[in-house]
């Protein structure tokens, strides 16, 4: 007669469904609290700023950065026209909106600047109002801290950049990257 109870490899393989179950609940989650999506725009915002920048020096034209709430792209200055005119004609340049449910913040000289999008209604006449962040051909460049926010969970990747065209990256999990 078979007594009431469990035999030990029944508790064992519980035990092992268990630990499989929680560590993939764990790695899912990620026990670091980064915004992969946040780090991964941040980096490129980054790298496009410091690839701007060397050309600028190299080709001797002024570059900007436009930003929007939710999207952002880059310019070029045109003395010509005397107008700043979008980069759209290269592929890594063009505009690019953030994914859904995360905005900008942008600071310049420790104030906050208020975003407005794009007017779509422009002439093409009217000249576009003119990037929020310049990159001068002597190498010199706007300072500024712009923040990336995840409106439901708050997290938040930045980067900064200052007078002499470094910059840095803050990702989400709040260990700083710095890059010339």
């Amino acid at each position: 007669m078979r007594s009431k109870g469990f035999t030990l490899i029944e508790i064992l393989v519980v035990l092992v469904i268990m630990a499989v179950i929680i560590s993939l609940a764990v790695l899912s989650i990620g026990t670091t609290g980064r915004d992969t999506q946040l780090d991964e725009e941040s980096r490129r915002i980054q790298g496009l700023v410091d690839i701007l920048h060397e050309r600028a020096l190299l080709e001797g034209r002024d570059f900007g950065l436009r930003i929007e709430p939710t999207g952002y792209g880059f310019v070029v200055y045109s003395a010509d026209r005397d107008r700043w005119l979008p980069l759209g004609d290269e592929h890594e340049f063009r505009h690019r909106d953030l994914p859904k449910g995360v905005t900008f913040q942008l600071e310049l000289d420790s104030v906050q600047v208020v975003l407005k999008p794009l007017e779509q209604s422009l002439s093409s006449d009217d000249p576009p109002p003119p990037p929020q962040v310049a990159i001068a051909a002597s190498g010199e460049g706007t300072p500024f801290h712009l923040t990336l926010l995840r409106d439901e969970t708050q997290a938040r990747a930045s980067v900064n950049g200052d007078a002499f065209g470094k910059t840095s990256q803050q990702s989400s999990d709040h260990s700083p990257e710095k890059r010339s």
